[in-house]
């Protein structure tokens, strides 16, 4: 019987997530990760899965990988030597940019430009033209494009990008300067702006393709490594990398356009969240994804994530859709540390990693980290297994936190707490990103938590914003392994389109929505995903006329044969409206246009817990003393194997399993549903 397998490597571990596609049954593994080789990590994690399962590697006919190698390679600044192509004129496009400096009013007086990723002295001008209309206005000097490559090639790059001006009108001239360069320099990857990103806008067209050129070497370089030694242990493996927007890649496709990974990682969570919610019958949500490096948030609307049109990483931004995921360096093994200057307690970025981690883990780390104030609190149990496997040590903790609580004069457990305190509020601000500047009020939203720390913060973070109920789904530190299992291969294909509405038909915009959709299904079908399994949806990118901002609507071609353009025309407005409290009454104007189609989801049985009534007392473990808003209690620690559906578990209390801990807070209960998840509500008296 088939199987297929989910593979998220994070920062600190590698989870797998491992289904039977027959009757959608679930193992699960967590190994540390490899950071010098990921693929080692995943094979390891494989092994482990299929020793625990019972079953042969070779029975695994699909790998779904959540992945963050073009991440890293961005944020470490370790990516290819790219050369660039432009037109004549237009040498400068990176170091132009936007004008934009991050951080306020302020916030050029520290600013530290980058330095962009084609570098000025590799980057040459073509000499040709084509007009905004697609027109040819000056065709393409061949002769000294030749000469231009050949300078290109004697400075040793290792990856040619190609950005023409109003390519995305007409790709002639792009296409023959790529014909061109695979003479010239036949082993240098091209990345041509028509294939990457078909759109308008010189500027982000140029950083987006460039930054594709960028991570292509090393990633595809991870790919083909890791498919090799898949195909070694089982054998016609095929392979799919999770995009930055939630859909599923093929192997081919993930290597030659890495730049729409940039988000793969944490894209997961999101995925693996909708699903779990589903199941618990919450469709907005509050995503909290804390692993031991960073923690990632997002926004989950109606069921479905919140997709955005630019993906930023450390300060490159480019235009490839991804799910709108905020990300803070908070994690499991934050180092906190009080500045001699400031003598201030900061909590992060830095991060102890996976090795040698947190001084909890017995590793060599001796560094305090949020996980060791955890273990200081009580809130980690010495019992507690990380990864399964791992024990913690309980002394070393205390040694290292003891450094912060003698910086700050502060006894130990203050200390601790106060560690926890700053990186709660460090989260916070995230969430907020994501909800309260975005116009909604997380309120209305339920919080659900996962990743190996995730649950450990999650009630405080539900009352920090007034989100109710928390969600801790089973099997929380995997939870992205499993969303890598359960989403869909995805493509698009888009298209400038700048008319008024005044301009233009709706028939018009079907025509063309309906050819963009025959263009992506193609993609699919070479997937082998039959058409009757695929499903489309269409997106507009609108802007009031005489406006420089554009936002993305969702369209449907029956409203728009029924409404006319009034349909997509009033969602545009609903959107400004919640984004900036007002919409104009002027013309608007389409952008781009934009399909998307998808293939069906693997089946998954999400596993139902047997009945039991509210008494929970059969999965106590033991009793522990825990530091708590200010003061000592005891809490129950419990089993969560043996719970049961219904059974209710007051604060304060622990939560212990495999792969994570989850902390109820005095004043909070946490009920048990049907399908294992702990559902946490204040108490009517708290």
């Amino acid at each position: 019987m088939p199987y297929t397998l989910g593979v998220d490597v994070g920062g600190t571990f590698t989870d797998i997530f491992l289904v039977n596609e027959d009757d959608g049954r679930i193992f699960t593994a967590k190994v540390p990760s490899t950071p010098d080789d990921s693929s080692i990590g995943v094979l390891h994690g494989i092994e482990r899965v299929c020793e625990t399962s019972g079953i042969a590697p070779s029975d695994i006919a699909h790998v779904m990988h959540g992945t963050t190698v073009a991440t890293n390679t961005v944020l470490t600044g370790t990516g290819a030597l790219v050369g660039l192509v432009t037109t004549q004129g237009f040498r400068q496009v990176l170091q132009i940019a936007r004008s934009y400096v991050p951080g306020g009013l302020g916030g050029w007086v520290i600013y530290n430009k980058s330095e962009p990723m084609a570098p000025l002295e590799l980057t040459v001008e073509a000499n040709e033209r084509i007009a905004a209309d697609g027109a040819v206005v000056r065709e393409l000097d061949e002769a000294a494009l030749v000469e231009q490559l050949e300078f290109l090639r004697a400075r040793g790059i290792e990856a040619l990008t190609v950005c023409l001006i109003n390519s995305f009108a007409n790709r002639t001239h792009e296409d023959r300067v790529r014909a061109i360069a695979a003479e010239v320099m036949p082993d240098i990857p091209v990345s041509l702006s028509v294939d990457v990103i078909p759109e308008m806008q010189e500027y982000e067209r140029a950083v987006t393709t460039v930054a594709n050129s960028y991570v292509r070497p090393r990633v595809q370089s991870y790919i083909e490594n890791l498919t090799r030694e898949l195909r070694a242990r089982m054998d016609d493996v095929k392979l799919h990398v999770l995009r930055s927007d939630g859909g599923l890649a093929s192997s081919l496709s993930a290597a030659e356009y890495p730049v729409n990974l940039l988000m793969s990682g944490p894209a997961g969570g999101v995925a693996g969240a909708v699903w779990i919610a589903q199941q618990a019958g919450y469709r907005n949500l509050l995503t909290l994804d804390m692993g031991g490096t960073s923690t990632d948030v997002a926004l989950v609307q109606n069921g479905e994530a919140q997709i955005r049109r630019e993906t930023t990483v450390g300060d490159v931004t480019v235009r490839a859709s991804s799910v709108d995921v905020r990300t803070v360096g908070a994690g499991g093994g934050s180092i906190a540390h009080v500045p001699e200057l400031t003598g201030a307690l900061r909590v992060g970025p830095q991060s102890a990693g996976a090795e040698p981690g947190p001084a909890a883990y017995g590793k060599g780390g001796e560094e305090p980290t949020v996980t060791d104030a955890n273990v200081v609190l009580g809130y980690l149990p010495s019992s507690a297994l990380l990864g399964g496997d791992m024990q913690l040590d309980g002394a070393a903790a205390a040694k290292a936190v003891q450094k912060v609580a003698d910086a700050l004069g502060l006894d130990l457990e203050t200390a601790a707490a106060g560690i926890i305190d700053i990186v709660n509020e460090n989260m916070f601000g995230a969430l907020r990103l994501v909800s309260i500047e975005q116009g909604y009020d997380p309120r209305d939203f339920a919080l659900i938590a996962f990743g190996g720390a995730g649950p450990l913060h999650a009630n405080a973070l539900g009352r920090l914003m007034g989100s109710w109920p928390v969600i801790i789904p089973p099997g929380p530190g995997i939870l992205c392994a499993s969303g890598d299992a359960t989403t869909r291969v995805r493509d698009e294909a888009s298209r400038t389109f700048i008319r008024r509405f005044s301009d233009t038909t709706a028939a018009e915009i079907i025509e063309i929505l309906d050819g963009l959709a025959e263009t992506a299904a193609s993609a699919l079908d070479a997937e082998n995903v039959p058409r009757a399994d695929q499903s489309v949806t269409f997106q507009v990118d609108l802007r009031y006329h005489g406006q420089g901002l554009q936002l993305t609507v969702n369209a449907d071609t029956e409203a728009l044969r029924t409404r006319g353009l009034d349909s997509i025309g009033d969602e545009f407005d609903d959107i400004h409206r919640q984004l900036f409290t007002f919409a104009l009454d002027v013309d608007k104007e389409v952008v781009n246009l934009r399909a998307v189609v998808q293939g069906k989801a693997t089946l998954v049985n999400a596993e139902r817990l047997p009945a039991g009534g509210a008494d929970a007392a059969a999965a106590i473990l033991s009793t522990q003393s825990v530091y708590m808003d200010g003061a000592r209690h005891d809490a129950n620690i419990y089993d969560r194997g043996k719970l049961t559906a219904g059974n209710e578990i007051d604060g304060p209390a622990i939560v212990t399993e495999m792969d994570s801990t989850s902390v109820i807070l005095t004043g909070y209960r946490g009920v048990i549903d049907d399908f294992g998840n702990i559902i946490i509500n204040p108490l009517t008296n708290a």
